[in-house]
């Protein structure tokens, strides 16, 4: 671990010298050049995402979009690129789970209430690689392997557009609750250095539960706590290729401290003493869980480079790299614990997950003309590679010769995409518009390999217990990776699309896309899409769209698999989460994954008030043949049945499975306001809110399964409770951005809607009542090139409801992991940058 972080350091200092040396070499006396301009002369915003027409403008589009600016990115007071979109887009959401294993190092987002999958992720409108992770515990995203956007510093971007609208006919697999284009910069010269440094300094309300009997320890009301530092050091810089080339370089380089937000372990921690309680009962520290955000350490490269070679040819490509540890806890194990060796850790332990994931991406195109085609061919490739140390643990059945660090395995994805399109206008009479026809080819191979850890992070060592029951095996918290669980998988997906956009009249513009995919393992998808929108004038005007779109299942979820051992009543059993080609799963229902097929339809507005700009768009989704996770089959039945069909020693577990359908519908609301004073600056308000609400239509069942008695479920209530109140009922932000002279200020007021914690009861559900956060920050520009900053991120401290002891029985979890901005409290901070 610290030789990686030793390397990482290096390579980010390392980067950063190269830059500033290329720098002082470098003279540039060219003005900067913005390859992909992002506003036409009248100041309105230009587009590319969800059409392929030149200087579309982001009111005059048929769908939804949202563009964050780099400087809107930079003034979020966050450097994680999925926090600063969640404060900027309420239709984005960013739960931040602990004591998820890899959950808590890889975060999902999600949009619109979807799946995290269930959004399509680009960098400069090429589709980007997802992580290799799967999440197969019990937080929003469960059973989803999505882009890690955290990957991508917010140095290198000069902005994000998020079509909020299905796009699959246009973008091809994931685009089924809208896309999220981030796009580079591209500048010649000029660069900027920048400084950020915060903490967390909050308090929070405790609810213990009652001592045990003959105690005498009790805890406090509520702990206060500063923790969290965090320190972020960015950099980018332009240089000129050529007369008309540009290469622009980003490195980040961020230490995150962990937050710690446990609750007071009122438990018994040791065996009792001649039948009384262990005089260190009282001594303990029983705060003793690391409940909150993750260590981090972790060190980003990005360069993106263009340049012009003449006779309409133009070359592009880009590349990054990500190295990031991190450091996230289980449950605290006490002395007394039978998972324990007093020998070994007298006072109990707490199991580190000490993952390590390293992110590569390049991609490299060429366009040109032939005739009046506009053409552009790229191959790109992308990796991801998560591999798992598990620290301060032991594995129970080896006895007090356990090592108390294993490597446990890990898993890898990557993706090759080639794609050529090629794009011309036609001139037609019998429209108001030239007819823009886009048309394009796409090929995709991914793979995936999952590797085994040591053999003593998952081994039985045949100790028993006093009890004469045998030890838990494998290492505890996180039990390894094992050879019969190691996979190396391919798959290839080709497709063809056809784009059309024209104005039919003056006032009616329309566009239609049609997509064909064939993968080769588990078959065809045909997605179309139609969208129209009338302009009654300049100041109003109606758009809607209707498609059929389609997630193809990842091979993520098909070919994931982990395996650990239970004893039931002395008798070892497989507990496996299992490929769904599995012959187990197979026995107890499972298909090969299909496709999630979704209907969308959008109906919307936008009014134009003067300077102020209006859009209202409400949406239906309808999904068919969701992928999930199924619940941990281990009943009596389930094994006496699995035995009944030859496999012994198998003990059930769980498989991916098709067959949940939802329904989704909601609003997106957005208000605009720029103003301009005389005397007090420019303002820009703006007033944005997300209404949803998901409902569950029909949940999965096997014929094997449903023969038994009683039957067991496949998708529980707590899951079912999950898609349907798991995310925020609505989000509201209310914005202004102020600027006058060297001073500037950001202020911003975020509720977030009501949000069931769902249990395996009605008696254990937990409503969290709507909360509003407010941030704050304040700039002031020292000289030119010198901005100071100061700001606070929920200022006035605000926590989701505490957790009662019957949900919190631990006393490690005094919060929801479904709680929508996470349950780290106010965190303060400072940034210096500066440009050149």
């Amino acid at each position: 671990m610290q030789r990686a972080r030793t390397e990482r350091t290096a390579v980010a200092l390392a980067i950063a010298a190269l830059c500033a040396s290329v720098a002082q070499a470098q003279e540039v006396n060219q003005t900067s050049t913005d390859a992909n301009a992002t506003s036409t002369a009248n100041g309105a915003t230009v587009v590319v995402t969800g059409t392929r027409v030149a200087n579309r403008t982001v009111l005059d589009t048929t769908a939804p979009i949202d563009v964050i600016s780099a400087e809107t990115l930079k003034n979020s007071g966050s450097t994680e690129m999925n926090q600063a979109l969640a404060v900027a887009l309420p239709s984005l959401n960013f739960p931040r789970p602990s004591l998820t294993d890899g959950t808590d190092t890889i975060r999902p987002a999600t949009l619109r209430g979807m799946a995290p999958d269930q959004t399509l992720v680009l960098v400069n409108s090429k589709r980007r690689h997802a992580s290799s992770l799967v999440n197969v515990n019990g937080s929003i995203g469960r059973g989803s392997a999505a882009v890690d956007l955290n990957t991508i510093p917010t140095a290198i971007v000069k902005s994000v557009e998020v079509l909020r609208d299905g796009a699959a006919a246009q973008y091809g697999s994931d685009a089924i609750s809208g896309v999220v284009n981030l796009r580079l910069r591209t500048d010649r010269e000029g660069g900027e250095a920048s400084v950020t440094y915060g903490a967390r300094k909050s308090e929070y309300d405790l609810f213990n539960d009652v001592t045990p009997a003959g105690g005498t320890w009790s805890g406090p009301d509520s702990r206060k706590r500063t923790d969290g530092q965090t320190a972020t050091v960015s950099l980018w810089k332009g240089l000129a290729w050529g007369e008309s080339g540009y290469v622009t370089l980003a490195a980040e380089y961020r230490d995150q401290h962990r937050t710690e937000r446990g609750g007071y372990d009122v438990r018994q921690q040791y065996p009792r003493v001649n039948g009384a309680f262990d005089p260190r009962e009282n001594t303990i520290d029983r705060f003793n869980a690391w409940y909150g955000e993750p260590e981090m350490e972790q060190a980003t490269l990005f360069a993106n480079a263009g340049n012009n070679l003449g006779g309409g040819v133009k070359v592009y490509g880009w590349a990054s790299y990500q190295d990031r540890d991190a450091r996230s806890a289980g449950y605290f194990r006490p002395a007394q614990d039978a998972r324990n060796i007093i020998s070994i850790y007298p006072d109990g332990f707490l199991p580190i997950i000490a993952p390590t994931v390293k992110d590569f991406a390049a991609t490299g195109g060429v366009t040109w003309q032939i005739g009046e085609w506009d053409m552009d061919a790229s191959l790109g490739y992308g990796k991801n590679k998560m591999e798992y140390t598990i620290e301060n643990t032991l594995n129970r059945s080896l006895g007090p010769s356990s090592k108390t660090e294993f490597y446990a395995g890990g898993y890898s994805y990557d993706q090759t995409v080639f794609n050529l399109t090629g794009v011309r206008s036609i001139p037609m009479a019998s429209l108001s518009s030239p007819l823009n026809l886009a048309m394009g080819v796409e090929a995709r191979r991914e793979g995936y390999e999952l590797f085994a850890g040591e053999e003593q992070s998952y081994s039985f060592g045949g100790v028993l217990l006093p009890n004469g029951t045998p030890a838990a095996p494998g290492a505890q918290v996180f039990p390894g990776f094992r050879p019969a669980n190691e996979v190396d998988a391919h798959r290839n997906a080709v497709g063809a699309f056809i784009d059309l956009e024209a104005n039919l009249t003056p006032e009616l513009l329309a566009s239609a896309a049609v997509r064909a995919e064939r993968y080769s393992d588990f078959g065809n998808s045909l997605a179309g899409k139609l969208a129209l929108r009338y302009d009654f004038s300049r100041a109003f005007a109606l758009r809607g769209a209707i498609q059929n779109g389609f997630r193809a299942p990842s091979p993520q979820q098909q070919y994931f698999t982990a395996t650990s051992t239970n004893f039931i009543d002395g008798v070892p059993y497989e507990i496996t989460t299992f490929k769904p080609s599995d012959p187990v799963a197979v026995a107890l229902g499972a298909k090969p994954l299909d496709a999630e097929k979704s209907i969308n339809a959008s109906l919307g507005a936008v009014m134009r008030f003067g300077d102020v700009s209006v859009t209202v768009d409400a949406y239906r989704i309808d999904i068919d043949d969701r992928i999930i996770l199924s619940e941990n089959l281990t009943q009596a039945n389930v094994r006496n049945y699995i035995t009944s069909q030859g496999f012994i020693g198998v003990g059930g577990g769980r498989f991916f499975i098709n067959g949940v359908d939802t329904t989704t519908k909601g609003v997106d609301v957005v208000v605009n306001w720029p103003l301009n004073t005389a005397n007090s600056g420019r303002f820009d308000f703006t007033l944005a809110g997300n209404f949803t609400e998901t409902d569950v239509t029909k949940v999965p069942v096997t014929e094997q399964l449903s023969a038994l008695n009683p039957a067991p479920v496949l998708f529980d209530r707590l899951n079912v409770l999950s898609l349907e109140k798991g995310q925020p009922k609505n989000k509201v932000s209310a914005n202004v951005n102020w600027k006058l002279g060297q001073w500037g200020a950001t202020l911003r007021a975020t509720r977030y809607g009501e949000v069931l914690s769902p249990g395996t009861t009605a008696a254990l559900d937990f409503e969290l009542g709507a909360k509003t956060v407010v941030d704050l920050e304040g700039r002031f520009a020292v000289t030119p090139k010198l901005t100071l900053a100061l700001g606070a991120d929920n200022v006035f401290d605000q926590y989701p409801e505490t957790l009662p002891p019957a949900l919190n029985t631990t006393g490690n979890t005094p919060f929801s992991n479904y709680a929508p901005f996470g349950r780290s409290g106010r965190y303060i901070y400072a940034r210096a940058s500066y440009g050149f």
